[in-house]
């Protein structure tokens, strides 16, 4: 394995222990046991599979199966668990995103080096 594989793996590894991901972790497990989240991710991926079916018979949804997936969507943006998640993972999205503009800083510090590494 060479170093930069190292250094990455080091890196997922100190990324696994920040508070952002450990809580994202728990919120993910908590949803899993979150029967309303179930039943509307269900609901969901059923009125998805109608959308799906009709575009590609070449039709246009039925009003009725818009209007319901636009209610169950409502139904699942305003549910207290589908927040927790969403807030989980934008806080470790913001922790990434750090992460990501200190890499690009080290990039850019390192194109400017004169020094190569094997």
């Amino acid at each position: 394995m060479t170093r930069m594989n190292e250094m990455a793996r080091d890196l997922g590894k100190a990324l696994a222990r920040t508070e952002e991901y450990q809580t994202l972790k728990r919120t993910v497990s908590g949803t899993a046991d979150d029967r309303e989240l179930a039943e509307m991710r269900t609901e969901l991926e059923a009125l998805e599979g109608q959308i799906d079916a009709a575009l590609r018979a070449g039709n246009e949804p039925t009003e009725e199966v818009k209007s319901g997936y636009e209610g169950a969507l409502e139904r699942l943006q305003v549910s207290a668990g589908y927040q927790r998640l969403v807030s989980a993972q934008a806080n470790f999205d913001k922790v990434l995103y750090k992460v990501n503009q200190t890499i690009q800083e080290g990039i850019a510090e390192g194109g400017e080096s004169r020094i190569i590494l094997p």
